[in-house]
């Protein structure tokens, strides 16, 4: 593990601060070696949990805004979006296409046949199981017509969109429990922190239109974060799954890839385009995949 360097000494108002940064310089080297210390299984909950209590800050804001504003919220969908893109190539394609080199010049099938599925998963989840647009009236349901409880359905369909996420954290830190090397932890953590950054907005576009409705502030909060609870058991699956069966390590990867860009052209996208602010969002989309390929590198 790369060694943190430690801050020059440097005063604010006549006050030496140096001390504060040593503070902080040992509790976030004496955390990543913690961290680093863990089994894959407990790495990958970890990080799950920390996507999943991003998801409930998103959702808590119903306590302390009345209405989002809905162009900032269109940005933060860009930005989701922008998030998943980069995460679904530089954390899940590329290793998964280094890692089918052994198929000489099909080494291509691997992660075509593992993306194919994972879009092809979610479609067909779709057309079973009724959803919702993000951020959409909770009156306004898609697909097939039932007589569940529309806030069952709202949870259920956003439920379904993370179970991806979930796996992609899984098999991440699977990789590189497997000793693999297209595995590391800084990618792992990089592709856990993206999907925490766009977990957020997530967690605003689910929670706002309950509170639209007439809903409790707590009762919003309480589904909109509920949304996320499948993200750490997805994760484990996904870690000790991939372990077991090594030979489809690149087509975990490249299915997580799939099923995450499905949502991202079939939900997000187009639910941030929806209202007019198109600029808004494609800035936001741009931003997010900076912000992610920058972490995924930096950390990678």
């Amino acid at each position: 593990m790369t060694e943190l360097t430690a801050y020059p000494g440097f005063s604010v108002v006549g006050a030496d601060l140096s001390p504060l940064t040593g503070y902080l310089d040992a509790g976030i080297s004496s955390g990543a070696r913690w961290f680093a210390e863990r089994t894959y299984i407990l790495q990958a909950l970890l990080a799950s949990l920390f996507t999943w209590g991003v998801t409930a800050l998103g959702a808590s804001l119903v306590f302390f805004v009345k209405r989002m504003n809905q162009k900032l919220l269109d940005a933060m969908l860009g930005f989701a979006a922008g998030v998943m893109l980069a995460a679904s190539y530089w954390s899940l394609l590329a290793p998964a296409v280094e890692l089918s080199d052994g198929y000489g010049r099909f080494a291509w099938f691997p992660a075509a046949a593992g993306f194919g599925l994972g879009a092809f998963t979610l479609t067909l989840s779709d057309k079973i199981l009724p959803h919702f647009q993000l951020g959409a009236e909770v009156r306004a349901e898609q697909g097939v017509v039932t007589t569940w409880r529309r806030t069952l359905l709202l949870v259920l369909a956003i439920t379904l969109h993370k179970i991806p996420e979930g796996l992609a954290i899984g098999v991440a830190f699977g990789a590189l429990a497997a000793g693999l090397e297209s595995g590391s932890l800084g990618g792992a953590v990089a592709l856990a922190i993206g999907i925490g950054l766009q977990n957020f907005p997530e967690g605003v576009a689910v929670a706002m239109p309950l509170r639209r409705v007439g809903w409790s502030r707590l009762r919003s909060f309480w589904y909109g974060q509920l949304s996320a609870v499948v993200e750490p058991i997805a994760a484990v699956t996904g870690a000790a799954a991939v372990t077991q069966w090594l030979p489809l390590m690149p087509y975990a990867l490249a299915f997580a890839a799939g099923a995450m860009i499905y949502v991202v052209i079939e939900a997000i996208i187009p639910e941030s385009r929806e209202r007019g602010n198109t600029d808004l969002a494609t800035l936001g989309a741009i931003l997010g995949f900076i912000v992610m390929m920058i972490l995924d590198v930096a950390l990678g």
